[in-house]
């Protein structure tokens, strides 16, 4: 098992990966990234846990979109394994930086009370 750095929005998590993994790791958290500084632009900074969802579905929506535009060709079967291991990786993905986030929120609102 190895471990990734991956910075969104200016802040960095790290992720755990299988070994051979890290660079495409790093690519999808720069996508991530990208799109994060996108909607930043679109909306503002509306806090890291709303920006992870809106994200999160934005690219869940593009995922929706590339599965229904794919060619003929592809069976039903190939598109519905792909797809859940994409979503599965997805979603380990935003619950550890979900997770990370609250870890955080934690140690401010300790910080606050002391």
């Amino acid at each position: 098992m190895s471990e990734v750095e991956v910075a969104i929005n200016g802040r960095k998590y790290q992720i755990a990966c299988d070994d051979g993994q890290e660079a495409h790791l790093n690519r999808l958290g720069e996508y991530v990234d990208r799109r994060v500084k996108e909607l930043v632009t679109a909306v503002g900074q509306v806090g890291d846990s709303r920006l992870l969802v809106m994200v999160s579905l934005m690219i869940a929506d593009e995922l929706a979109e590339s599965s229904s535009d794919s060619k003929p060709s592809t069976s039903e079967a190939d598109l519905s394994v792909s797809s859940e291991q994409l979503e599965d990786r997805v979603s380990e993905i935003v619950d550890a930086a979900a997770a990370r986030i609250e870890a955080a929120t934690a140690g401010i609102a300790a910080k606050a009370v002391l």
